[in-house]
């Protein structure tokens, strides 16, 4: 099947076509026809699998005719966080570029000024997420009895915020009349009321098992001591061949330390987390994009829906509080069709975080062993042990014997001191008598040189974490 097999009008498929793509997705090849017949659509489907062109595409179609009329949007989709709003709005610019469609991007963190001159001239899609729409909507600065189309992407995102008395309040305020779509890749039970108030007869397109995970996806866990995550990431960067890689911890101040530390230790890091200002997190995200860094620490805000070509890996610095991020998370690898590797760091501590993680997605997560490292290691076993005494100098060999010789002297009769001898042990008991004399240190043995590694071979120290608890 083609993009031309959809229905899509010339315009978008030759858009479709210059960014480089030809055959549609499972959630694209169902959803685009059903929005295209106005049906109302329950989508789920995994991360990566294209769901934002299976509501963009349609609607540049569905929108290409009408007229629009200020401060009265025509069609409305609601994002859970600032990131995914411009995502979206990158989308619309790309794919509707051969069509006459004004599109508006209303998100916090920035100057109202520039929103609402754009509203006022009046906007065919209008991208947003709740508290900001709500803002302006309260101030009178916006209608939205025009909406002729609603989609609310990452719903069970949306729950997660605390933002569905927010969605309720604007659908509310939307006309009866409209077509609303739904999409995640998540569905818990209150999102399922919410699809049963505000939508008509949807139809349910659900092209994978909700909550699970990406086949494209190579995942494990890696059961560490918590101080020793720092050194096991470290370790797993420098020799998994990561190429770009996201690590994603739960506290903010976490994902500070953490770029920190990486940065010291000669990574190519940036950072991006919800205390950082709007300009700020997009200016990272267009560092980690172009290649300035290759590894990007976030918190859980770059956890959804961003689409980042070429990511090969992502670790979980903390196993998520909440199960269903776990399936966010890792989803930002292994996008269209690319292979990818996630990796969680799970301590004593996160052991429930981690088995509710598999119980969401219904499969153990593999245990990261021997059979699974990338790099050779060295075999340590073979080595011979370091201090034996075919090794030993022999200076030291010579030392020893004289000190056996003279142990053995010692049964038969006690060895007279010189008087020199005598006479500095008086000397020295008369200045410091309460100091006792320290024994003489016994000569350092000299470690031997090991073997040269053979060419390819991982000549570095073998991580303490392959020894214990792991498979193989």
């Amino acid at each position: 099947m083609t993009f031309a097999d959809l229905g899509l009008s010339p315009e978008l498929l030759k858009a479709v076509d210059d960014a480089g793509y030809t055959e549609p997705t499972a959630i694209q090849a169902e959803a685009i026809p059903a929005v295209l017949m106005m049906k109302d659509i329950i989508g789920i489907a995994q991360t990566g699998t294209g769901k934002t062109a299976s509501f963009v595409l349609p609607m540049i179609d569905v929108m290409a005719s009408g007229r629009r009329r200020a401060l009265m949007p025509r069609s409305l989709i609601l994002e859970p966080t600032r990131e995914l709003a411009a995502q979206v709005a990158e989308n619309f610019e790309k794919y509707g570029k051969n069509h006459d469609l004004k599109m508006a991007l209303l998100i916090g963190g920035v100057q109202m000024g520039d929103q609402l001159k754009t509203l006022n001239e009046g906007v065919d899609v209008l991208i947003a997420t709740p508290g900001r729409l709500m803002d302006l909507f309260e101030r009178g600065k916006i209608l939205l009895n025009g909406c002729e189309l609603l989609v609310i992407d990452e719903a069970d995102r949306m729950l997660d915020m605390g933002f569905i008395p927010d969605i309720e309040f604007i659908c509310d305020k939307l006309p009866d009349t409209r077509q609303t779509m739904l999409f995640s890749a998540t569905m818990p039970p209150p999102i399922e009321k919410l699809a049963k108030k505000f939508l008509s007869n949807p139809k349910r397109i659900e092209t994978t098992r909700a909550a699970s995970t990406n086949k494209d996806i190579t995942a494990f866990k890696v059961p560490v001591k918590a101080r020793q995550k720092r050194d096991t990431l470290k370790w797993l960067l420098q020799n998994d061949q990561v190429e770009t890689a996201i690590v994603f911890a739960n506290r903010k101040t976490t994902v500070r330390d953490l770029n920190k530390q990486l940065q010291r230790d000669g990574f190519r890091s940036g950072e991006i987390h919800g205390d950082m200002d709007q300009s700020s997190r997009l200016k990272e995200l267009d560092r980690f994009k172009s290649g300035d860094v290759n590894i990007l620490v976030a918190s859980d805000v770059a956890a959804r829906g961003l689409d980042i070509k070429g990511v090969s890996h992502v670790f979980n610095f903390d196993t998520p509080w909440h199960p269903d991020d776990y399936v966010h998370r890792i989803g930002r690898t292994g996008r269209a069709g690319a292979k990818g590797r996630a990796f969680t760091l799970v301590a004593d501590e996160d052991a429930e975080a981690i088995a509710n993680v598999e119980k969401l997605t219904g499969h153990k997560i593999d245990v990261f062993g021997k059979d699974d490292v990338r790099v050779e290691l060295a075999d340590t076993s073979a080595t011979k042990p370091a201090n034996t005494e075919d090794d030993e100098p022999v200076e030291e060999k010579k030392s020893r014997s004289r000190r056996k010789k003279s142990d053995g002297d010692a049964k038969d009769e006690p060895r007279p001191k010189p008087k020199r001898e005598r006479a500095l042990r008086k000397a020295k008991s008369d200045v410091a008598p309460e100091r006792a004399e320290k024994p003489k240190s016994r000569p350092r043995r000299s470690e031997p040189e090991s073997e040269p590694t053979a060419p390819g071979e991982w000549n570095g120290p073998k991580p303490g974490f392959l020894d214990v608890g792991f498979k193989g």
